[in-house]
């Protein structure tokens, strides 16, 4: 019989809804959108019932697209925005909107997090990562700070794909490459650091049990199969968070293959047979998305973003991304000396500041529209290109970098990042990314290929 997997990517901007086939072949996709609220300069929050609404059209149109029948689908799984914290009492209605990955308002707490550790270089060798306004524990410890009214009715926090999960099946879950953002897992033993969560005085039954990526955490309850289409039943299996997804989905599950995706934020991601960490801090050691292995990945806040900030405040009616780079092939390399800053919503690899901010510097008389949206590009890659050299000195080799994203669209963005990056550069033959990683996990926890990189061989090409 043939079979089919689900993969939901629970995205910044949209929930992504995917159905391949047992050979990786996407037989419908969908995006359904979701608004993003900045009720503060520097905050950004999103309102999880969104998120769920969103999946039910989703998975409903894909069904309806594809024609299969439903009972043929024999596995789903979950990716998501990192780092998001989803506060909740009893039961699934949030105790407040959720706040998101590029949310700022945390440095004080940050600061707080590495006292309590013992300092910075503490905190890294603990959880693998430095205290970063984006994780999930300064949001909590923000909470405590200055929501107290609602911290006490606090009984769960979530990640956004985990709610997700919890409105499929019933269950209380997550996984450990999605959990390592949150800054309180012990990266070298895959589950919660009860340590660092007692030093910081949370209550560790607020955090769900943690499974490796591939593993079934639960199953479609009745209820959520009525809303959704899916049959009652369904394994859903742990997922993971987007960028460890997103490699699986590009096929980064092996030694000397990096990606680089720029959508939102900019990523360049790299697989490690054992946990070895930045001690600058620079880039991310977490959990990877297979069981055993890690990743090391640094991030950008401001890629695409920065891009689009500048197509939505600044492009003429009707002027699409492709028009953009056309335009700016037609400037100068270097645009004679302009420079532009993408830290429009503060910066996180390799300079963690919050209070970074974006500018065009050189700026003159014969500065060009052309030379503006290159610079963009520029500004873009060169931060994707110093994220490239940082996992490098850190004796990590590279023979290939496989892009994605949107900044993978564009047959002139991509020969500028290949010539920045200075390596072999390939694209692979899906932009689904994230959802198709997380689609090829469900393969994985529900028998049909033994391992991951087993079936990103026979399902990525």
């Amino acid at each position: 019989m043939n079979k089919y997997y689900l993969g939901l990517d629970i995205g910044t901007s949209s929930v992504k809804t995917i159905l391949i086939n047992s050979r990786g072949k996407v037989l419908a996709s969908n995006n359904k959108e979701y608004p993003v609220y900045s009720p503060k300069p520097g905050w950004s929050e999103q309102e999880a019932e969104d998120w769920w609404s969103a999946c039910i059209k989703g998975i409903r149109q894909v069904l309806s697209d594809s024609e299969i029948d439903a009972k043929k689908i024999a596995g789903l799984g979950l990716s998501g925005q990192m780092h998001g914290a989803v506060f909740l009492a009893d039961g699934v209605k949030p105790l407040r909107r959720a706040i998101l990955w590029n949310d700022q308002r945390t440095a004080k707490q940050c600061e707080y997090i590495e006292k309590k550790a013992g300092g910075r270089k503490k905190l890294i060798r603990m959880v693998g990562n430095p205290a970063l306004t984006g994780f999930t524990a300064p949001k909590i410890i923000w909470l405590r700070d200055n929501e107290p009214q609602i911290y006490k009715k606090v009984k769960h926090i979530l990640l956004p794909k985990d709610y997700i999960r919890l409105r499929l099946t019933g269950e209380y879950a997550t996984e450990v490459s999605d959990a390592s953002g949150m800054l309180l897992i012990d990266f070298k033993k895959r589950n919660w650091h009860k340590g660092l969560i007692d030093k910081l005085e949370l209550n560790p039954d607020w955090f769900a049990r943690c499974y490796e990526s591939s593993d079934i955490t639960g199953f479609v309850t009745a209820n959520s199969a009525k809303m959704t289409g899916l049959p009652e039943g369904l394994p859903v299996v742990g997922g993971a968070g987007d960028q460890a997804a997103g490699a699986v989905g590009t096929g980064i599950v092996r030694n000397g293959i990096l990606s680089a995706t720029i959508g939102t934020s900019g990523v360049v991601f790299a697989y490690a047979d054992k946990p070895q960490f930045d001690p600058a801090g620079r880039v991310h050691t977490m959990c990877h998305a297979i069981k055993g292995k890690w990743c090391i990945f640094g991030c950008m806040l401001s890629a695409g973003g920065a891009l689009q900030w500048f197509k939505n405040t600044f492009g003429q009616k009707d002027e699409s991304y492709e028009s953009l780079t056309k335009l700016a092939a037609k400037a100068p390399i270097g645009c004679e000396g302009l420079m532009f800053l993408p830290y429009l919503t503060g910066e996180r690899t390799p300079y963690a500041d919050p209070y970074a901010r974006g500018c065009f510097i050189g700026i003159t008389a014969r500065t060009t529209r052309a030379m503006i949206i290159r610079s963009v590009l520029e500004g873009i890659t060169f931060g994707m290109k110093t994220q490239v050299d940082i996992i490098r000195s850190l004796g990590v080799k590279v023979r290939q970098i496989r892009l994605s994203g949107g900044g993978a669209k564009s047959t002139y963005w991509r020969q500028m990042q290949t010539d920045m990056y200075n390596s072999n550069v390939v694209t692979v033959n899906t932009s689904e990314g994230s959802a198709l990683g997380a689609a090829i996990l469900s393969a994985v926890g529900t028998g049909e290929y033994k391992s991951v990189p087993q079936a990103c061989d026979k399902m990525i090409k």
